[in-house]
């Protein structure tokens, strides 16, 4: 009996310990390839630190080797960076809450409300996705312009007001949300309306969330519709701005053009911290039921 407990025993720390030497190998192994992804970050911000001179130092340097803040205020000095941040904050966020009203509106009507060619109708709409941005910018350029919105930020909003894919996500979420909860509102009295406001927008946050997320930083990032609505220097939008820190011919200073670069990275990434937490339960609902 004894020595059936010692073996039990030996087996149990055995097999604690491989289940610690396994755990101890992926994280290193998730150390390393965490470190590599950040490798381009680390030496965008370490270059943006240096001397001008010192930007094409071989080999690169991945960490800082001058702390020459004079860069980042050389942004400031060279171009209206405060205004090129207000330009596309302005701009990202009346997408998003536009997308949150109307996405989710819509998602709504698709789910709960029965309607005939209900189905047949979301795909169709659904296709919208299949087709590139660039194959709509010729209609759209021409309709902005008959609407005389051109060089406007206009031009931007109210495209990016309709988003298929928050449509979809939402939807997915509140396929999965059960009708009784609808049931019982509507035997309390309620309207269609309250119960899309108090109990179905509510349970379907996570999905606004990933999809507020996604539709921000895509529209931070965006560099072709700007170039192709916007005219005006001082209505131009982050990404386009920039390019005027690059000079002529491309001669501008690289350690200045990334300190640009590293500022604008700021604002998607505190986006990114307070809307994470949401991604994996928003992505998770999403794909319960078509």
């Amino acid at each position: 009996m004894e020595v059936t407990k010692l073996r039990v025993a030996g087996t149990a720390r055995r097999t604690v310990r491989r289940i610690k030497l396994e755990r101890i190998i992926l994280d290193g192994a998730l150390l390393v390839f965490s470190f590599l992804m950040l490798t381009p970050f680390l030496w965008i911000f370490s270059t943006s630190l240096r001397l001008p001179k010192d930007s094409f130092s071989l080999p690169p340097a991945i960490f800082p080797t001058a702390w020459h803040i004079g860069n980042y205020a050389e942004v400031f000095a060279k171009v209206p960076f405060s205004d090129f941040i207000f330009n596309s904050l302005k701009i990202c966020l009346i997408i998003v809450i536009g997308h949150i009203f109307i996405s989710s509106m819509a998602a709504f009507a698709f789910s709960r409300i029965a309607f005939p060619g209900r189905n047949v109708l979301f795909l169709v709409f659904l296709s919208g996705l299949m087709i590139p941005g660039q194959v709509t910018i010729i209609p759209q350029f021409i309709l902005m312009s008959k609407l005389g919105l051109v060089d406007t930020h206009l031009a931007l909003i109210l495209p990016g007001l309709i988003n298929p894919f928050g449509i979809f996500m939402i939807r997915q979420t509140m396929m999965s949300i059960s009708y009784t909860y609808d049931e019982a509102a509507y035997m309390d009295g309620a309207s269609r309306l309250w119960v899309f406001l108090k109990v179905i927008l509510p349970m379907s946050f996570p999905a606004i969330a990933v999809t507020s997320v996604i539709s921000f930083i895509a529209h931070w990032n965006d560099f072709f519709r700007p170039l192709i609505f916007l005219n005006s220097f001082e209505k131009m939008t982050l990404p386009i701005g920039m390019t005027a820190l690059t000079g002529a011919f491309g001669t501008g200073n690289l350690s200045s053009i990334l300190a640009g670069v590293t500022l604008s990275l700021i604002v998607p990434l505190l986006f990114y911290i307070f809307g994470q937490k949401y991604l994996l339960d928003g992505i998770t609902a999403g794909g319960l039921k078509l």
